[in-house]
């Protein structure tokens, strides 16, 4: 049985072993890379396009350039040749309405893989980007197979109930008296 990896934010992974690589993305992208003849893959998860200023954050792989080069390089260190890396990307949904699609983040992060991949000639052979639902991917690393699965969206409306039910329940449970008890 292959070994169940989970990466979030910032996160990424890459494996010369079976394994599966598991994400979930709203306007995030995840890519995943693969050599086939080496059988080594790897995914990352991207939060925002472009490149991290290191100053200021200390989570890089957040960061477009970052991830993708990160990851790149572990797969070469595992024996994977650039050369023969091929590419498959998700995510880049926009999930909140009240942004306009040219100026969503998941529409930018699209963009930037896309484009981040066609300048260093990386074959991207499968991608689903963009829309409003969000993903959950599953990369198989040994075989370069990816599965997605589209989750339903939730409406607005739907957070605001669930957020006042929840609001009501603690402010609820605050008007409620307990016992004080003193220290001497």
């Amino acid at each position: 049985m292959k070994k169940l990896i989970l990466i979030h934010i910032g996160g990424l992974h890459a494996s010369k072993e079976p394994a599966v690589i598991e994400t979930v993305l709203g306007s995030c992208v995840a890519v995943c890379l693969y050599d086939a003849a080496e059988r080594i893959g790897g995914m990352n998860h991207i939060l925002l396009p472009g490149e991290a200023d290191l100053t200021r954050f200390d989570t890089a792989a957040r960061y477009g350039v970052n991830a993708m080069e990160l990851l790149i390089n572990r797969i070469a260190a595992l024996g994977g040749n650039r050369h023969r890396i091929v590419a498959k990307a998700f995510g880049g949904a926009q999930i909140l309405p009240s942004i306009s699609k040219a100026n969503g983040m998941g529409r930018k992060n699209a963009d930037f893989v896309l484009e981040f991949l066609r300048m260093e000639r990386i074959n991207l052979v499968s991608h689903d980007l963009g829309g409003h639902s969000p993903r959950k991917v599953y990369f198989h690393t040994d075989t370069g197979y990816a599965f997605l699965k589209t989750l339903p969206r939730i409406s607005r409306s739907r957070v605001v109930s669930e957020e006042l039910k929840q609001w009501v329940r603690v402010r609820s449970n605050s008007q409620e008296t307990g016992e004080i008890t003193l220290f001497d």
